[in-house]
Parts: C-alpha cells; structure tokens; sequence
C-alpha cells in the first residue's frame, strides 16, 4: 500500500461517525446472531477492524463492519455440528477472506471481482433476502428456531399462530415500523436506536416471556489467534465465496460516491484495506465484515469527509464495549426486526423481472441463481459458484457485437452482450473508429444489461475527444442502476 495518506479528520467527520455507531451497535448484535454466532461477537467485528479500515481505505464513505448478506455467507460456510467451535471458526474464516482479499489488492487484480456479473448478484442478494427474512420470522414471532432449515422454520412459524408471542409481535412491527418509517421522515433518523432503548424498556419493566440477548460480556475481545487451523480446507471455499460476494457490494457503494462526488477511488487498495479489516476482526474474535450501503449512506449524509468518520465510528463502538452489558434485556425479536427491516430492501422484483425487457440471457442467469439460492439453503455459496460458472461460460458462448449505423451527422453505437473485462477492448475500439469527430455519436444501451467502470472512461474519453471537434457523445436506454455513473459524464471534455 503506497503510505497511509492519512487525511486530517475534522468535527463533521465526529458527527458523522457518531451518527453510524448508533446504527452500527444494535445491528451489528443482529447480524451475528444472524450468522449463528453469539450477537456480542458483532460488537467485536465492529470496534478495531473500523480503526483499521479507516487507515487504509480509499472511499471517505465506505463503512465497514458486520452486514446482512456476509452474515448469511458465513452462516452457509461455518460447519454446524460443534456449536461451541463456532466463535473460532468464525475467526478464522474472517482471517481467510482477510487474506482473499489483501492478495486480491496487492496483486491489483481488484478487477476479478467483475467476474460476479450484475445478474448473478442481483439474483443472489434477492434470493438470499428472502433466506434472511425468513430466518427471523421465528424470532420476530417469539418463537425458537428448530432444525427444519430456513425456510421450513419460516413455514412452521407461520401456520402456528397458537405458539406466537404476542408482544414480540408488537415489539417487531415497532421496531420495523421505526426503521422504515424513520428513514422516510429523515435518512438520520435513529430508528433502531430508538427500538432498542424501546426493547430494553419493555423487558425491564413488564413481564416480557421470550427470549433476550441475555450475554454479553463488558470489555475488551479476548484477542487471540489460538484458531482451529486444520479446519481452513473446510472453510476455503466459503472465504473465497465471501472475499468476492463481499466485496461487490462496497465496490458498487464507493464507485457510486465516487462518480457522484468527482473523487478519486482505488478498487484495489479498497480490498487491501478490506483484508486488514477482516483480519483485525479475526484477531479481535469477531467474524467476516463487508461494507454496509445503510451505514455508507448515513455517514455520507451526515457529512464525513475524509474516512476518519469510520474511525470514530470504530472508537464509539470500543468506548460501549465496557458498558455493553446494558444490552442483555435486549428482546432478540427486537434483533430480528432489526433484520427484517434492514433485509428488505435487498429484495428487488422490479430488475428481475425488468431483466427480461433487456437480455432474455442474463435474465435467465439472476432467475436461476435466484432459485439455486433458495434451494441450496443455507449453502447459499454454491448458487454464487454455479452463478460465476454460468456467468463465464455465457461470456465465451454470447460474447459481445458492437453495431454501427449512420444518419447524417449522427452515428449510432449500440453494443450487444455483456460488458466486462473481457470484452472492454472490444467496446473501447469500436467507440474509438466511432467517435473520430466527424459525427455525433449517441450509444444505445438497450441491449447492455449493466455498464462497468471501463464503459464510463471508454465514453467519458470519447466525449472529451468529440468536444474539442465541436461534437458532443449522448446515451439511451441507460441500464437499470448505471444513471448515476452516466450523470459523471455531464462536465466530461467542457
């Protein structure tokens, strides 16, 4: 890593860091005990790996630290039959995807992770939302969760109205009520803050019959790296799955800053930072951490401006460590709601079935990982395989045309097929021959499913070049998801 490049840290990066912690904390409890793994180990992966993150990172947004998609990976990677072995894997595995991806970074191959196509992540992250949220039904519900798999607790859940806990119940549509209603009145709003001081209030004063957090020990992790290492080839194929999967989500985040803002953003040295984070985690007993685009957003809004904001957010988290105890009345269907809420917006019908409208291929690509995810559960990494595989042999067989057609002062470009790092070159000449600055030229997406960065610089050089002609570079059709890449092309060559 060229140096630290540590930026100075000022007021609004306090605020805003402090305004994620609060977020943070409660759904940080959440999200490993959606992982299978003790809720305080959350607050373990939420203190130390920010303050390292935060000294490494690219992006003055990205926050890092538990989420609901990694949580859901690493419960499909951790081996089920010792439960009292699953805090030490947990730690490995995170230490695992900590090397994926400081390799990844170090090698400058940050690139690789187009290899997990937009098709194959919006079919995976819906199908795995629908895992999540049925895997807190049970608990939003007041009821334990048996061995019939995610989605026949769910189902068992449901149809037994008799076993409901009536306030969990009311306790979770508050608490979801909060979380999303709040976000509409303000995306500052501290809607889980206020569940949580809600939850603990209702489980010390009234006579609250179901289950609670119950233990969360105060202090400092236990730091250690006294790990079950003859479980690394079982756990290999999880921490590839979650350096990669992991890893698409706070890469879309930090572009999407980056266009938007005209700041300068390093894929690679985004992963370096990741895999110092992951391994911090691991040391601090924590488990595998990604970056969050609820938590992202906030800090952005709240007004960071350097990556300090994450490392105050880390501080605040490592200042509640001596006092977490406070969270032991904390009803766990408060902590379901929480993931209720937070899972919800993964599921997206709308660009599944919008899919279709574009490229009958990668439509048929997100359904099937979409379905292989529900049917493999809860070894939801092998729908992401079977996604990638899929996603490389449609490379090979579909490929990518570029058509050119002519009228007047106006040429048309309109590529066809899957844009990627494979077929980048193929997109770049043939935008290149098109744009010698004789014509206009306009580049009809309609047959692209999604742009990736070498796409936004092929035209952002391209409409440079044709301005200093006098010729200007426009887009149609404009891919679901890609108007804000497109919108930084606006003062590109004035």
């Amino acid at each position: 890593m060229a140096g630290l490049d540590l930026p100075r840290p000022s007021i609004a990066d306090a605020l805003a860091g402090a305004s994620v912690a609060l977020v943070l904390i409660p759904q940080s409890l959440a999200y490993a005990e959606l992982a299978n793994l003790p809720p305080y180990l959350g607050l373990f992966a939420s203190a130390f790996p920010l303050l390292a993150f935060s000294l490494f990172a690219s992006s003055p947004y990205l926050q890092t630290g538990p989420t609901a998609v990694v949580s859901l990976l690493t419960f499909s990677a951790l081996p089920s039959d010792d439960p009292a072995q699953l805090p030490r894997l947990a730690a490995l595995l995170a230490l695992m995807v900590g090397v994926f991806r400081f390799t990844f970074g170090l090698l400058r191959i940050g690139r690789v992770v187009r290899l997990i196509a937009l098709p194959v992540i919006t079919g995976f992250t819906s199908g795995a939302a629908i895992l999540i949220v049925s895997s807190q039904l049970p608990r939003a519900l007041g009821l334990v969760a048996g061995d019939d798999g995610v989605l026949g607790e769910a189902w068992q859940a449901l149809t037994s109205p008799a076993d409901w806990n009536v306030q969990s119940i009311l306790l979770a549509v508050i608490t979801v009520a909060l979380f999303l209603g709040g976000r509409k009145l303000h995306p500052l709003f501290p809607g889980v803050l206020i569940a949580v001081i809600i939850g603990i209030a209702w489980s010390l004063v009234l006579d609250y019959g179901a289950a609670t957090v119950a233990d969360v020990p105060e202090g400092l992790p236990p730091f250690s790296l006294d790990l079950p290492w003859d479980e690394i080839p079982t756990l290999l194929a999880g921490a590839l799955v979650i350096a990669l999967i992991g890893f698409a989500e706070p890469v879309s985040i930090a572009r999407t800053f980056a266009n938007e803002t005209g700041t300068r953003w390093d894929a690679n040295r985004e992963f370096m930072a990741s895999g110092v984070a992951n391994a911090v985690s691991s040391f601090a007993g924590g488990y595998p951490v990604g970056g969050s685009f609820s938590r992202s957003s906030v800090n952005k809004l709240a007004g960071a401006t350097t990556r300090w904001a994450g490392g105050v957010t880390g501080l605040v988290v490592l200042a509640f460590l001596p006092f977490a105890g406070i969270l032991e009345p904390l009803p766990r269907a408060v902590l379901g709601a929480i993931v209720l809420g937070a899972a919800w917006s993964l599921i997206k019908p709308r660009l599944l079935i919008g899919l279709w409208r574009r490229d009958a291929y990668q439509a048929a690509l997100a359904w099937i990982v979409f379905a292989a995810t529900l049917i493999a559960a809860p070894r939801v990494e092998r729908a992401v395989v079977l996604g990638v595989v899929l996603t490389v042999a449609l490379h090979f067989w579909q490929g990518l045309s570029v058509d050119r057609s002519n009228q007047a002062d106006l040429v048309t470009v309109t590529p066809t097929g899957l844009m990627w790092m494979g077929t980048d070159d193929t997109f770049t000449v043939a935008l290149e021959e098109a744009g010698d600055g004789t014509r206009n030229v306009n580049v009809d997406f309609a047959q692209a499913p999604f742009i990736d960065d070498a796409t936004i610089q092929a035209l952002r050089d391209t409409k440079r070049r044709l301005a200093e002609h006098g010729r200007s570079l426009t887009w149609s059709n404009a891919p679901k998801g890609s108007e804000r890449m497109l919108a930084t092309l606006a003062d590109a060559g004035t």
